[in-house]
């Protein structure tokens, strides 16, 4: 029991040890520390690139999470709470996302075409892109953020800018086009 404790304790320490040092790197940005900044950016990168993944797909994830990065610095002036940096950031990186999406609704690269799978065959694979990209981009976030990423309602409301009960509505929306999708309905 005793070293359960010392254990919790010392994760908790290291955690705040973590968030103390993040706040750090962005309290050196807002003053214009370029190589703190880069550092915020190394740290966050990866978590930025598979949402956009989730919204955009792979061909554009990593322009609208470079755009959203960029936005981020020069809006950083604007960001009154240090600590929510990351769910800051990741609002304006889903919000390029949105843009993005809405620009190339119904493009498609050829490469990036998927190969006609066979109808009503049950053993035939899931083409999971193809599913969720006819989903609402919002949508998509929301299951990514929950099933990849696996946060809670309330870090994805701030992520994504949205309340809780918005979060589950996508979430429960999105589940219910992916089963009518699935059985051959139209989304």
């Amino acid at each position: 029991m005793v070293a359960c404790r010392r254990t919790r304790c010392a994760a908790l320490e290291a955690l705040e040890g973590v968030q103390d040092a993040l706040t750090e790197l962005v309290e050196r940005a807002r003053a214009g520390d370029r190589e703190a900044y880069r550092l915020l950016v190394e740290a966050s990168w990866d978590r930025l690139v598979r949402l956009a993944r989730s919204v955009v797909g792979d061909a554009d994830a990593e322009d609208a999470a470079q755009e959203g990065l960029l936005v981020a610095w020069q809006r950083l002036h604007a960001l009154l709470d240090a600590e929510r940096f990351p769910a800051w950031v990741a609002r304006i990186v889903f919000r390029r996302c949105l843009r993005r999406a809405r620009r190339n609704r119904g493009r498609c690269a050829l490469e990036e075409a998927p190969e006609p799978m066979a109808r009503g065959n049950p053993e035939a694979a899931i083409d999971v892109w193809r599913l969720l990209s006819r989903l609402a981009p919002r949508q998509r976030a929301v299951l990514h953020l929950t099933a990849v990423e696996g946060m809670t309602d309330s870090e994805i409301s701030a992520a994504l800018g949205i309340t809780a009960g918005s979060v589950r509505a996508h979430r429960r929306r999105a589940r219910e086009s992916v089963q009518r999708i699935l059985r051959g309905g139209v989304s």
